[in-house]
């Protein structure tokens, strides 16, 4: 694990902070403005997200009611199948997270640590972060603008699994979390589409349980986790700006 360097943090908050007075969350799903979409595209990614917190099933953040206990901690990443930033191929690298939520979801002034796949390259990694932290626009920086104090950015072995639509998310020593989806009466995944918070602008989640989610994070001020039968989400995602 390599230390995070703070002037980066900083850096990264000021980023995010900058991002909380120019964006209003949310904007149409993926959208992008008509006097932008003939110009070259910052960046192209497609992949998948695994993401688990301490509210019940469903977690009432993603229809924009206070968390269950009166806050959320949780624990997700953003893994890339395919796609480039700024012309930098990003396939096969992960980005994650942990935030507490001091309350309702879309009131933001989150806090985040940020965890970068130790297998980037430094020019791999500042492209991620471009995009993570809504430096290149798109629906990911109203998410980006949720936040409002990143303690932490640190390089992570990630290890992020799918198999036959159960997840597992290893990231370093800090999280290790295990979730399934719901399947309705036609053994499709039970989806939730349109709901007034996401993880992944543009695209269905899949709701579901964690058998598993243990975290370390009082290291960076927040609270460590070790429980099971709460709320997942799973889904696929494509980001474009």
């Amino acid at each position: 694990m390599k230390p995070f360097d703070r002037r980066n943090v900083l850096r990264l908050s000021g980023g995010f902070a900058g991002l909380m007075a120019m964006s209003r969350f949310p904007r149409p799903a993926g959208a992008i403005a008509p006097s932008e979409r003939s110009k070259t595209l910052n960046y192209s990614i497609d992949g998948k997200l695994l993401e688990v917190c301490t509210c019940g099933v469903l977690c009432p953040c993603w229809v924009g009611e206070d968390p269950d206990g009166g806050t959320c901690d949780s624990s997700f990443a953003w893994h890339i199948d395919k796609g480039t930033i700024e012309g930098i191929d990003v396939a096969g690298l992960t980005l994650g997270m942990s935030v507490h939520i001091p309350g309702n979801v879309l009131a933001g002034n989150w806090k985040a640590a940020v965890f970068v796949d130790d297998k980037a390259s430094k020019e791999q990694e500042d492209a991620l972060l471009k995009v993570f932290t809504g430096q290149l626009g798109g629906g990911i920086a109203d998410l980006a603008a949720l936040i409002g104090d990143v303690v932490s950015v640190e390089r992570m072995p990630i290890d992020f699994q799918v198999n036959e639509a159960n997840g597992t998310l290893k990231i370093g020593d800090d999280v290790d979390i295990a979730l399934a989806p719901f399947k309705g009466a036609t053994g499709q995944e039970t989806a939730l589409h349109d709901s007034v918070f996401t993880t992944i602008p543009g695209s269905p989640a899949f709701v579901g349980k964690a058998s598993k989610f243990h975290r370390k994070a009082k290291q960076y001020g927040m609270a460590d986790v070790d429980i099971t039968g709460h709320n997942a989400i799973q889904g696929l995602f494509h980001f474009e700006a």
